[in-house]
């Protein structure tokens, strides 16, 4: 059995005057979310949504027949569950090698019969105001994103050889170091408001947006991502909605079943070996900001 600390997690986390809930998205391992459902080389991206929590996100703030947006869009997970629910999916992928991974699960949707229609650009969504068309000004009823983690991907594991070589890694960048997942912490900060300043521009009145975010350790000290999410959606003019916690790990027989990776597991024993006591993580911190009404 897997002995590595899982951390108790509060029924919530909430913000002061705000409310906060738990969603139940990690009772399946990602890879059977996305059997059938998206290209087998998804599985190469490293900072990949799950499919739940963008289904739970498009569920909960939107109706059929709108128009759901993610800036920072990866393999299009926000595009291809938007579109299984009778939504319009965009997306916005700076690196090209996504955008055309994006383009393939948008067309498998197609495939498989989605309803609803998806579409993708390439480009950097810190200039989003003018690299989408001005019609959609104003009609995007949701944005869904995540931040990039940068160097704390952790890929796959590898141990080349009969005799289980040196543990490497594979698939852990999202690509160049021109990529905002590779600078540092404030440049990072600074964009990421820049993306939500122009998410602004195409939101309707009162439409949302949601965040998945988690803290990393860089260098052994604790890196406040969902902190920051909070902070540049408030200077892009956003209001906090609530927080909320997306789970990763599914839950049987009230216990967490962890799906953390290979180096997410070593890393931690290794600190408590060490003397520094550290805990799994299992959920993601869900930010929901609002345009003013």
């Amino acid at each position: 059995m897997d002995s590595t600390p899982v951390a108790p997690r509060p029924a919530a986390v909430l913000a002061e005057g705000h409310s906060g809930s738990v969603w139940l998205t990690g009772q399946q391992p990602s890879r059977t979310l996305r059997r059938g459902r998206y290209a087998p080389a998804s599985i190469t991206h490293p900072g990949k949504m799950l499919p739940t929590i963008a289904r739970y996100a498009i569920n909960t703030y939107t109706q059929p027949g709108e128009v759901v947006l993610d800036p920072m869009a990866g393999i299009g997970t926000t595009m291809v569950e938007a579109m299984h629910l009778d939504r319009q999916g965009i997306g916005v992928e700076y690196e090209a090698r996504w955008a055309e991974l994006a383009a393939i699960n948008i067309a498998l949707a197609t495939t498989n019969g989605a309803p609803g229609t998806g579409e993708i650009y390439t480009g950097d969504s810190r200039n989003l105001a003018t690299l989408l068309p001005r019609m959609l000004r104003g009609t995007v009823a949701l944005v869904i994103t995540s931040p990039p983690y940068g160097p704390s991907t952790h890929g796959h594991v590898r141990t080349p050889g009969a005799r289980r070589g040196k543990v490497r890694k594979l698939n852990h960048r999202y690509g160049g170091s021109d990529n905002l997942a590779y600078r540092d912490h404030d440049t990072l900060a600074e964009g990421f408001t820049d993306i939500l300043t122009g998410c602004r521009t195409v939101l309707r009145p009162g439409g949302h947006v949601v965040i998945t975010a988690r803290p990393y350790r860089r260098h052994g000290e604790l890196v406040d991502i969902p902190g920051m999410v909070v902070a540049a959606g408030q200077a892009a003019g956003l209001e906090l909605v609530e927080e909320c916690v997306a789970l990763i790990a599914g839950v049987r027989d009230g216990a967490l079943v962890p799906r953390a990776s290979f180096f997410q597991q070593k890393n931690v024993r290794d600190a408590t070996a060490a003397g520094d006591p550290q805990w799994l993580t299992q959920h993601e911190d869900v930010i929901i900001l609002r345009t003013p009404r």
